[in-house]
């Protein structure tokens, strides 16, 4: 079968595509290895509240909305920032997934569940990707451009070059959330804000969160960047013990798990690797937007959406020139701003050196020079990396001097 532009992978960055051009009347199809897009929902999907508008997402893939933060670590510390107003929301990652191809299906996108893309080749008449359905059959899809939206997997556009020009190692984590159902008081206490576990003795080269989702469920989890120079412990572990801090024995023999999932994230931290190779283009963490500081990719795979909507729109219109979407790794970059590189080198600093009780003295000791601020400074650190704000007291622990 034939199609202008053949989208490979349902997720945020390709969902939202999907419906950007088929709602400007664009011959599009979207296809996702998934049979059902509530599964392997790991995300925990934490947004600030301004993102709900400039994204255009509704009410209805908002889990809950959160006004404070609270950082427990390193140790025993506890530290909390009250906002008087909601700072952000946790989005239900399955609802925003199922909204984004509902709508795309409603502007007329053809969408194909249970489909995995095995190969793409450019041939004279355009791109030819051959596709598995869930049934082992294949299917040849013919199309002008071919967008790889399949995440860390990069399934058709590759990982970049191991060596040479362009070359752009890729940093690893590894995640595991668990959605649980809780004693109606426990959710009310973590039910107003988003907590980080933070230090060596809570996660090791890592962190974990509380996040509240709709009463009375909250998703727990870890994650970690991946360190082949050390010994890690099995993630499970981690998280069943952070748990067992967290909660009371009465609350986690009542605690009833719904969900377990897990993920890895892979992304460069210059971001210098290729965005395309002909019309084969990569989309969201396909290309490494995902940030690794605080694992967010969200936010910033709507972000290459937006971006690369507008320039292959004008190249669907005006072929067969190809200098338009020339522009998008540049125009990505200016979008996610130079702050975003800068917590990409931070993260990996903070976390691969988050081991051990002078890591953790560091640590605690940025942690204190913030408990000044207010939740909306908090949140402008944590979602908008604005560090300068915090220039000298933050510049010690960026040196590692203290």
């Amino acid at each position: 079968m034939r199609c202008r532009v053949l989208v490979v992978g349902a997720g945020p960055a390709g969902g939202d595509l999907a419906r950007q051009l088929a709602a400007r009347g664009e011959d599009v199809v979207l296809v996702e290895r998934l049979p059902d897009l509530r599964r392997a929902a790991f995300s925990s999907a934490a947004l600030p509240l301004d993102a709900l508008d400039r994204f255009g997402l509704p009410a209805s893939v908002v889990a809950h909305r959160w006004s404070s933060w609270e950082l427990l670590g390193p140790g025993e510390d506890r530290r909390s920032w009250q906002g008087g107003v909601p700072q952000g929301v946790v989005l239900d990652f399955g609802a925003l997934r199922e909204w984004l191809v509902g709508e795309a299906q409603r502007w007329g996108a053809r969408v194909w569940l249970g489909h995995r893309a095995l190969a793409c080749h450019q041939e004279a008449d355009g791109l030819h990707t051959v596709l598995r359905r869930g049934d082992g059959g294949r299917l040849e899809v013919h199309s002008d451009w071919v967008i790889d939206a399949t995440g860390q997997e990069r399934s058709l556009l590759g990982d970049p070059p191991a060596g040479g020009s362009g070359a752009e190692s890729l940093v690893s984590g590894v995640g595991l959330e668990w959605l649980v159902q809780v004693p109606s008081a426990c959710w009310q206490r973590w039910s107003d804000r988003l907590a980080f576990c933070l230090g060596s003795d809570w996660v090791a080269q890592g962190y974990g969160w509380v996040f509240p989702m709709q009463a009375p469920r909250l998703k727990l989890g870890v994650c970690r960047l991946l360190d082949p120079s050390r010994d890690q412990p099995p993630l499970g572990g981690v998280l069943e013990r952070l748990i067992e801090r967290l909660l009371a024995p009465a609350e986690r023999q009542a605690m009833a798990v719904l969900d377990r999932h897990g993920g890895l994230i892979r992304s460069s931290i210059r971001r210098r690797e290729p965005h395309r190779r002909g019309r084969l283009v990569g989309l969201g963490d396909a290309v490494s937007t995902a940030n690794l500081l605080g694992g967010e990719g969200i936010r910033h795979a709507l972000m290459s959406s937006r971006v690369l909507a507008p320039l292959l729109l004008e190249e669907l219109r005006h072929p067969p020139r190809g200098s338009c979407v020339d522009r998008y790794p540049l125009e990505l970059g200016r979008a996610l701003g130079w702050r975003w590189s800068l917590s990409g080198r931070l993260a990996r600093r903070t976390w691969l050196g988050l081991h051990g009780a002078a890591a953790d003295q560091r640590l605690g000791a940025l942690l204190t020079s913030l408990e000044q601020e207010g939740a909306s400074a908090l949140s402008d650190l944590l979602f908008g990396y604005r560090f300068e704000r915090y220039g000298i007291r933050a510049l010690p622990y960026l040196l590692g001097l203290r």
